[in-house]
C-alpha cells in the first residue's frame, strides 16, 4: 500500500509540491534529500500513485488526492509549491487552495510564470493574507533533481520562513547557494525571464559560431566538436558549451552524426519573447537577445526558405587558408558578444528594478547563476566582482575586466563578420552584438538627422547641443509650416 493511503499524522509535513510532471517529480525528491518532509498532489490520482510507487518508492514522501488533504498534512504556517503550467492552470489552483488556506499561509510559484503575473497574484493573495512568492527556477531536469538556481520573489515577509528549505537544495558553488532573495512582487520572475533571454542569446551565439565552422571553414563534426571541448576549458567554459560538446560526439544508429539529421527548425516557449517586449517598453536596446528569437523564427519558415535558397543559392568565397587564425577569430567574436549578452541583460534589470522599484541585489544575481542554471558560465563570478568593486557600475562594460576583454577580442570580433559576410552565412547574434557595441561607444550618433527629420514631417521638435538640454525647438523647414510644434497641439 502506497503512503497516499496509508494513515497520515495531520500537519507533520514541512512542505507541500502541486505538479508531478518530471519538474515536479524532480524537485521533490530534491526536497526529500536534504531531510524535508514533502506531500506531494497532481490533479491525477494514478500520477501520485505511479510516483509513490516508482520514482518516490522507499522514501518519506507522502502522497495527497485532493488540495485538502495536502493542506492538511502541512505544518504552519503551511507552505506548498505549485510545479505547473505558467498562465491559468496557476490560477485555478491557488483558487482551489484558498478554502483550505488560512492567513500567514505561503503559496509559492516554481513554473515559468510571467512576472506580470507574479506582481498581481502577490498583491490579491496579500489582501486574503496568504503570502505569495514567485520563484524562477532553473537548471531543467537534472537541475531540480540536484540542485537549480533558484530566483525567489514576492511577498518578503515569507522569505524568512522558506530560506532553509529553498537554499538547501538549491546548487551550490563555493558553499554558497545558487539561491538568495531577489526583490518584492515579480522580481524573481523578471530576473527569471531576463536568464532565458540570455540563454536565447547565448545558444544562437553558439549556433553561429557551429554555423561558422561547418559552412564557412568546412570543418566536420568532430572537428567542430574537439574545438568546443577545448573552448570548454578555457574563456568560454559554460554549461552551454559543455553540452554542446556532447551532442556534437553524439552518433546515430549508422554512426554518423546526430547533429546532421535534426531538422533545421527551431521552436520557443515565449520567454525569450517575453524579454524582448519588455525591453520594448522600457526602452532598453536588447538587440543581440532581440535577435536570437528573431533568427528562431526565421528558422521555423524552412519551407519557404527552401523555396528561397533556390532563387538565390549561396555562392560562398573559398574558405580560408589559414583555418586556425580564423577559428581563433570565431572564439574571440563569440566571447566578446557573450559579454554584450550580459551587458544588455543587466541594462534591463536595472532599468526594471528603477521602474518597478525592486532593489535588485545585481551582484547576487550573478552568484544565483553561477551553479544550476542554463546559463551557468566562467564569467559570472568576475560580474559579482564588478558589482562588488562599484554597486553602482552603469553598465559591465564599463568595468575593468570586461572592458580589457572586450577591447583584446574586438579584432578577431570584426574578422568574423567579415568571414560570414563573405560566406553568406548569417550571423544576427555576432552582427547585433558588434552593432550594438559599436553605437554604445560613439559619443555622437545619426539620430541628430534622425530628429530632423521628425520635426520635418511631425513637429515633433529637438534639443541643440549648444542650449541646455530639456529645451526643445521646431524649424519650420519649408518657409510655410509657422511656429507651432506637435507639443502645442492639445486633444
Amino acid at each position: 500500500m502506497n503512503k497516499s493511503l496509508q494513515s497520515k499524522q495531520t500537519g507533520s509535513m514541512e512542505i507541500g509540491l502541486i505538479g508531478l510532471a518530471v519538474m515536479g517529480q524532480n524537485l521533490a525528491l530534491n526536497i526529500n534529500d536534504h531531510g524535508f518532509r514533502v506531500a506531494v498532489y497532481n490533479r491525477s490520482s494514478a500520477k501520485v500513485n505511479a510516483f509513490l510507487d516508482g520514482p518516490a518508492k522507499g522514501t518519506d514522501i507522502t502522497g495527497a488526492h485532493s488540495p485538502a488533504e495536502l493542506v492538511a498534512l502541512l505544518t504552519r504556517p503551511r507552505k506548498v509549491i505549485l510545479m505547473i503550467r505558467a498562465g491559468a492552470a496557476v490560477d485555478q489552483t491557488i483558487e482551489q487552495l484558498l478554502p483550505h488556506l488560512e492567513p500567514g499561509d505561503i503559496i509559492i510559484d516554481g513554473g515559468n510564470s510571467h512576472f506580470s503575473d507574479s506582481n498581481r497574484r502577490t498583491c490579491e493573495l496579500a489582501q486574503q493574507g496568504i503570502r505569495f512568492l514567485g520563484c524562477g527556477i532553473s537548471g531543467g531536469e537534472e537541475g531540480a533533481r540536484h540542485g537549480p538556481s533558484i530566483m525567489p520573489g514576492g511577498n518578503p515577509e515569507a522569505w524568512p520562513e522558506v530560506k532553509p528549505i529553498l537554499q538547501a537544495i538549491a546548487a551550490q558553488v563555493d558553499g554558497k547557494p545558487c539561491c538568495q532573495w531577489v526583490g518584492e512582487a515579480g522580481a524573481g520572475h523578471y530576473v527569471k525571464m531576463v536568464h532565458n533571454g540570455i540563454e536565447y542569446g547565448d545558444m544562437q551565439l553558439i549556433c553561429e559560431a557551429y554555423h561558422l565552422m561547418r559552412s564557412g571553414l568546412g570543418m566536420t563534426v568532430d572537428e567542430i566538436e574537439a574545438t568546443f571541448s577545448q573552448w570548454n576549458s578555457g574563456l568560454l567554459d559554460s554549461y552551454l558549451i559543455e553540452i554542446t560538446t556532447h551532442i556534437l560526439s553524439f552518433k546515430d544508429e549508422r554512426g554518423a552524426p546526430l547533429i546532421d539529421q535534426i531538422l533545421d527548425c527551431a521552436g520557443q516557449k515565449g520567454t525569450g519573447k517575453w524579454t524582448g517586449i519588455s525591453a520594448l517598453e522600457l526602452g532598453i536596446p536588447l538587440t543581440l537577445i532581440g535577435e536570437a528569437v528573431f533568427a528562431r523564427a526565421l528558422s521555423a519558415l524552412k519551407p519557404e526558405r527552401e523555396r528561397a535558397a533556390e532563387q538565390f543559392p549561396r555562392r560562398p568565397s573559398a574558405h580560408p587558408d589559414d583555418r586556425q587564425s580564423a577559428i581563433s577569430a570565431i572564439h574571440d567574436a563569440l566571447y566578446a558578444s557573450k559579454i554584450i549578452s550580459y551587458a544588455q541583460g543587466y541594462m534591463l534589470m536595472r532599468e526594471a528594478a528603477r521602474h518597478y522599484g525592486w532593489k535588485l541585489q545585481f551582484g547576487d544575481i550573478a552568484l544565483m547563476w553561477r551553479g544550476g542554471c542554463i546559463i551557468r558560465s566562467r564569467f559570472l563570478g568576475d560580474i559579482k566582482q564588478a558589482f562588488d568593486a562599484d554597486p553602482q557600475l552603469e553598465n559591465l562594460l564599463l568595468a575593468p575586466f570586461f572592458s580589457q576583454a572586450i577591447e583584446q577580442a574586438q579584432a578577431g570580433w570584426r574578422r568574423t563578420l567579415v568571414l560570414g559576410i563573405e560566406q553568406g552565412i548569417p550571423l544576427p547574434a555576432f552582427s547585433a552584438a558588434l552593432a550594438f557595441f559599436d553605437g554604445y561607444r560613439s559619443a555622437r550618433l545619426p539620430a541628430n538627422l534622425l530628429q530632423a527629420q521628425r520635426d520635418y514631417f511631425g513637429a515633433h521638435t529637438y534639443e541643440r547641443i549648444d542650449r541646455p538640454r530639456g529645451e526643445f525647438f521646431h524649424t519650420d523647414w519649408i518657409g510655410s509650416g509657422g511656429n507651432a510644434s506637435s507639443t502645442d497641439y492639445k486633444g
